[in-house]
């Protein structure tokens, strides 16, 4: 059989005195190869181990054409150096990966759900099961039954077998990788789960700590099922109660009263809200018919604070007007600067031409139909966009006359 990478001989190993045996590069980034490595190679849905080789950092690890690279920051010299693993890292994935066995191992012997595939993610993780839903209550019975194994403490193993022997066992696989060669590791959980697996896992299941199913959800007929395990159970946890507290703050209820309260502020903020839109239609077609009674050729306003929706409001509106003039309309607000240019219902100017003007004096761009043309542009160039469209409807006034 051959011999076990230092990973899986010692998975709780941290630290190794190793010799850089190969290096070069890929794609332009540099990468070596040890004579052993504490560092996990990405696989069967375990990411890789991350951390240093000598004082250069390990971004990532990977199996290629039967030797571990190692992906680094920098070139590393042949010869001796010292491998060290982000351990929190490693922990975390032996927690979720070893959570997921035993999940597996339960859903499948006591519920009839096979996991076809599993996928161990930086904040959660997920196994797709053959079924077709998972009730709320079927959960509840899964992650109980979890627990109870948790707090049983068992012992967790790696064993190396030859191929032929796999048939012989009670092996839960869903079969070797295509052109697998050599011998088979096994991961076992006393008394639970015998498994095919090349991943890092824990002494005994009460290192898990916990596990919390977080929901499902349906996938190609079958049903993708979140957990967290370890110390992400505990993050999350204090991450939620950390947001309790502030919505107990700012919502001023308790947390049993949180979404009640919640819900009631946003259909006050929904009438508020349309209240506002109410007032701004208002507000839009009183300055409209303001700028239209004016009588002038070219009537303008800035609005500080608005924005576009604004703006074509009461280009809208005076459009609408019998007005003979246009309206240039600017607007600015969280760092955008809006213009509209609109024309009265009287006027026959080609405002699609206009608008194209005005937007070259502010320096930017626009578009329209009929009788609104909108954009954006400069605003500090606003007094000579503004002289420029007078210029040209005073020229076309002169040459109909």
């Amino acid at each position: 059989m051959s011999a076990p990478r230092a990973f899986e001989r010692e998975p709780y190993l941290t630290e190794l005195s190793v010799r850089v045996v190969a290096a070069g590069t890929d794609g332009g980034r540099p990468w070596a190869v040890l004579d052993d490595t504490v560092f996990y190679p990405e696989g069967g849905g375990q990411p890789c181990d991350q951390g240093r080789l000598g004082g250069v950092q390990v971004l990532d690890v990977r199996s290629v054409d039967g030797e571990i690279r190692h992906v680094l920051a920098a070139p590393v010299p042949e010869g001796p150096a010292v491998a060290r693993i982000d351990w929190e890292r490693r922990f975390d994935h032996m927690q979720q990966h070893t959570g997921q066995h035993l999940l597996t191992a339960i859903a499948a012997e006591r519920f009839g759900w096979e996991t076809t595939a599993f996928h161990l993610g930086p904040e959660t993780c997920d196994i797709e099961l053959a079924v077709a839903s998972v009730s709320p209550l079927d959960r509840t019975r899964l992650e109980e039954a979890v627990a109870a194994e948790i707090r049983a403490a068992r012992t967790v193993s790696q064993r190396r077998i030859r191929a032929e022997e796999v048939a012989s066992l009670p092996v839960r696989t869903r079969g070797l990788p295509e052109g697998h060669q050599g011998d088979v590791r096994l991961v076992e959980i006393e008394g639970i789960d015998l498994n095919t697996c090349g991943g890092t896992h824990l002494r005994t299941t009460g290192e898990i700590e916990a596990l919390k199913v977080l929901g499902t959800e349906r996938l190609r007929g079958g049903t993708r099922l979140f957990f967290v395990a370890g110390g992400r159970v505990r993050r999350r946890l204090a991450a939620h109660e950390d947001r309790s507290a502030r919505l107990r703050v700012l919502l001023g209820a308790p947390d049993d009263a949180l979404v009640e309260a919640l819900e009631a502020k946003l259909v006050q903020l929904s009438a508020a809200q349309k209240a506002l839109r109410s007032a701004g239609d208002e507000l839009a077609d009183s300055r409209a018919e303001a700028l239209a009674r004016s009588g002038v050729p070219v009537a303008e306003a800035h609005f500080e604070g608005h924005d576009m929706a604004f703006l074509l409001g009461i280009g809208r509106r005076f459009s609408e007007l019998p007005a003979p003039g246009v309206v240039f309309l600017t607007a600015s607000g969280d760092g955008v600067e809006a213009f509209v240019l609109a024309a009265g219902g009287a006027s026959a100017a080609d405002v699609q031409s206009l608008g194209q003007t005005v937007a070259t004096s502010l320096e930017g761009r626009g578009g329209g139909s009929g009788k609104i043309f909108q954009g954006k542009g400069r605003l500090a160039e606003r007094g000579s966009a503004l002289s420029v469209l007078r210029e040209r409807l005073g020229a076309l006034r002169s040459a109909d006359s």
